[in-house]
């Protein structure tokens, strides 16, 4: 089977209680709406996950467990601190130890934006890929059949959504 992995950025994160520190805030109520939104999306266009890397952050654990309930995903799932505020080379890092099929990453920006471009082969057209808001998600297919060989610029991008493209 060939290999896919998807690339999210975590869902809108709650700024309500300004002493909390970064690590520990929550989703708010959009970015609950918005990760349901993802999870559904992913599901109806077939990519669902069978692993889920994530940030062990609060509002990546979250958007991790909105989405895999949203889309029915009983993937495994992988909580890493290190993958909190990752660079793409520590994303990359991660996605090489992966176990799936098909894998997604929910991370933070600048990191996780930066990976999603450099992992391509070509960028995305969108105008939203270079600012990757929050929960923005790419899908790629991957060159290769073993995730330890997968590397920057060589795999193809087959959709970009964003939460608001997602609105009915």
């Amino acid at each position: 089977m060939p290999l896919r992995l998807i690339v999210m950025r975590h869902a809108k994160s709650s700024w309500d209680d300004p002493l909390l520190d970064d690590y520990d805030r929550v989703l708010n109520a959009r970015g609950r709406r918005n990760a349901q939104a993802v999870g559904m999306w992913l599901r109806d266009a077939g990519y669902a996950p069978d692993q889920v890397l994530f940030s062990a952050a609060a509002r990546t654990t979250e958007t991790c467990d909105l989405v895999c309930e949203a889309g029915g995903f009983q993937a495994e799932r992988t909580r890493s601190r290190r993958l909190y505020h990752a660079s793409a080379e520590t994303i990359l890092e991660h996605v090489r130890r992966a176990t799936g099929d098909a894998v997604m990453v929910i991370g933070h920006n600048p990191g996780i934006a930066d990976f999603a471009a450099r992992f391509a082969v070509a960028l995305s057209t969108s105008p939203d890929f270079a600012r990757y808001p929050t929960a923005a998600t790419t899908v790629f297919d991957v060159v290769g059949d073993r995730w330890e060989a997968v590397g920057f610029g060589k795999s193809t991008i087959i959709d970009f959504t964003i939460p608001a493209s997602l609105q009915t």
